[in-house]
């Protein structure tokens, strides 16, 4: 491989590698909290997707308007989930909330279809956002410095929020002992809620982004990158949000290097992820960056 074809899959890797790190930030959080994997995660990027494609072709707001209108709704849908599928089963045992957010997936999968249809739909790329770099033989779009940038300030801002203010305390209480934070006058509901409109806010982004970078959406747009987040999720270390991004960019490089290196391997792509996630839950079952958990008897 000559110094140009890396740099080149170097610069793919780091933004397909960003956008599985956006995307599993949000499977983590969620996890980290109330112990579930969200499923319709995955579901809420193709809604945050469409949102934004219909405001900026059907109402024809600036696509700024319509990217800040998408996060909005998405983490308000989010937060509304929670609300209405998740919160009634909270004292359930966890395969009853774990199937209740598959149904929730596929319900929102299926009215999109029924809604908007099945036939895929060119999204609006602003031209603002999207140019040509071209650095000696080396030519890549703008996003892939513009996504993974994105990325690493919103790690940055929800590090914050978890570390630094009095919700984020409130959060990371209630990750270790629901009950005891409880007791201790956490108002458990609002941090709840909190982490579904971060979340969720983190899957719209990750879906505009994802739309911009592969410019045509479907109602079942959000199901393979969901999968391959919540691996990158498991394998950093679910619940970690360090490792959520360490796992992204771990799984985003090696696909594309696995497909630079053996070509031949290609159509292996997405098998390669699901390899490495039964690795990763046989030999280290807690991921990269988890920590073991000990459950009192």
């Amino acid at each position: 491989m000559t110094g140009e074809a890396f740099l080149q899959n170097l610069a793919n890797g780091v933004s397909l590698g960003s956008l599985y790190a956006l995307i599993a930030i949000g499977y983590t959080m969620v996890y980290g909290i109330l112990r579930l994997i969200n499923f319709a995660h995955a579901d809420l990027l193709m809604v945050a997707a469409y949102i934004a494609f219909y405001g900026i072709l059907v109402f024809s707001l600036p696509w700024w308007v319509s990217f800040i209108i998408a996060v909005v709704i998405t983490a308000l849908l989010g937060v509304s989930i929670e609300k209405v599928a998740y919160r009634p089963l909270r004292d359930a045992p966890r395969i009853s909330v774990l199937i209740s957010a598959i149904g929730v997936s596929f319900l929102l999968e299926n009215l999109g279809i029924v809604a908007i249809g099945a036939r895929p739909k060119t999204f609006p790329r602003p031209e603002s956002m999207v140019w040509n770099i071209k650095i000696g033989d080396v030519s890549f779009l703008s996003l892939a410095i513009i996504i993974p940038v994105v990325t690493i300030i919103l790690l940055l801002a929800v590090e914050f929020l978890v570390n630094k203010t009095k919700i984020g305390t409130a959060m990371r209480a209630v990750s270790r002992d629901f009950e005891t934070a409880s007791l201790m006058a956490v108002d458990v509901n609002k941090v709840i809620s909190t982490t579904f409109v971060v979340g969720s806010g983190l899957a719209a982004v990750g879906g505009i982004m994802w739309s911009l970078q592969y410019p045509q959406i479907d109602p079942l747009m959000g199901v393979f990158p969901g999968l391959k987040c919540f691996i990158a999720a498991v394998m950093g270390g679910i619940g970690n949000i360090k490792g959520a991004m360490l796992g992204g960019f771990i799984l985003g490089m090696g696909e594309v290097f696995l497909v630079a290196f053996m070509p031949d391997l290609s159509g292996y792509r997405d098998a390669f992820a699901f390899v490495i996630l039964i690795f990763i839950l046989l030999f280290k079952p807690t991921g990269i960056l988890g920590e073991k958990v000990v459950e009192k008897v």
